[in-house]
């Protein structure tokens, strides 16, 4: 096994794709904070729910882009790094459509 074979090797280094992981998550939380914006007006439990569940999906859909760069044999941390950022978020909004409940 070469050293560019190495899953535990630390340097991920790829400026290109970080960049287009962060604008993935960006355009995530943006959609999932419009849904938020449609809440907030409309009181909805439909509406509630769409928030944690687009981040669930962006999160599913940054672990699919990490399949994808994996087999590519690319830097695909990255995209792990995004896929969990979003699922934790989709947790944490999980607090969204319990206060519709509650109200």
């Amino acid at each position: 096994m070469g050293s560019d074979e190495d899953d535990v090797e630390k340097r991920w280094h790829n400026p290109q794709m970080f960049r287009s992981a962060v604008g993935y998550v960006v355009a995530v939380v943006a959609v999932a904070g419009v849904a938020l914006a449609f809440y907030a007006f409309d009181r909805s439990t439909l509406s509630a729910t769409l928030v944690p569940t687009i981040m669930f999906f962006g999160g599913v859909g940054a672990f699919i882009r990490t399949y994808q760069v994996w087999k590519a044999e690319d830097t695909w941390p990255i995209w792990q790094g995004a896929g969990w950022f979003l699922l934790a978020l989709s947790l944490i909004c999980l607090a969204v459509p319990g206060s519709a409940l509650l109200a």
